[in-house]
């Protein structure tokens, strides 16, 4: 039996990715590491003591509250980042693609492809960021799996979309934007460090409607639910938000790549 088209694509980066795997699941330790420190453990013991700041955030420790967000964001990244230089070089520089392009290979088989190798890329660093989670006592929880997963869905909901933009862009000045007017604020807005009520109603509006919070959201509840029920239409909902996101960039960035490569 033949190996289906979109795991050929994600052998060729799996290639790649073994030459430098260490550093990179190193690296998605390390950081989220240091959000912890600084910003969970630091930040949070000023927080923590000011009265009623446990009750603004759902009766958790700030660092707890915290945890969740950095598992998502950091899925975001990557799956952002990852979508934009590897995908202009696959088509101007490397030109792997074209290479792709000349086997039997199609355009669905190559956003496929790269849609299954950032779920594994996010999955992986989101894993990473749980390791370090699992070290302190108030964010070591076993909905940490769950929120894993839920990450892993982000990140592919911010690749697709961001595959489809890459495939159309002529520069890549165009990233450097990207990330200051999108990633940069959704990370620092979007619900991760502190509940999105503290903002004004417009800023509200525009981070809800990035699949970011949605995961925010749920990951939150798997991991700070203490044994309450969970809202599984609420869970459904959200998910539904982030999926949509992600198949409405894949049905985007096939198109686009079709017509790049196969005129």
């Amino acid at each position: 039996m033949s190996t289906p088209g979109p795991l050929r694509v994600v052998n060729s980066h799996v290639v790649v990715f073994r030459r430098f795997w260490r550093l990179n699941v190193l690296s998605s330790f390390v950081q989220p590491m240091l959000y912890l420190l600084g910003l969970g453990v630091g930040v949070g013991a000023l927080v923590d003591r000011n009265a009623g700041s446990t009750d603004t955030l759902g009766g958790v420790p700030y660092v707890a509250f915290v945890a969740p967000g950095v598992i998502v964001t950091t899925a975001m990244t990557i799956g952002a980042l990852e979508s934009m230089w590897p995908v202009m070089g696959g088509l101007r520089w490397r030109r792997e693609y074209h290479g792709m392009a000349a086997t039997p290979l199609g355009a669905t088989d190559i956003v496929l492809g790269h849609g299954i190798w950032m779920a594994v890329r996010a999955g992986v660093a989101a894993a990473a960021v749980g390791v370090a989670l699992a070290l302190f006592d108030d964010t070591r929880s076993w909905g940490l799996l769950p929120a894993i997963v839920v990450a892993m869905f982000v990140g592919i909901a911010f690749a697709m979309p961001t595959m489809a933009y890459s495939i159309g862009a002529e520069m890549d000045g165009a990233f450097a934007a990207l990330q200051r007017f999108v990633i940069i604020p959704l990370f620092l807005f979007g619900g991760a460090f502190y509940p999105l009520s503290q903002l004004p109603e417009a800023v509200q509006w525009i981070a809800r409607a990035f699949p970011l919070w949605h995961g925010v959201v749920v990951a939150r509840g798997f991991t700070t639910d203490h044994g309450a029920p969970i809202d599984w239409v609420a869970v459904a909902g959200h998910l539904g938000y982030v999926a949509l996101w992600a198949v409405v960039g894949t049905v985007v960035a096939v198109r686009r790549l079709e017509r790049r490569l196969y005129p």
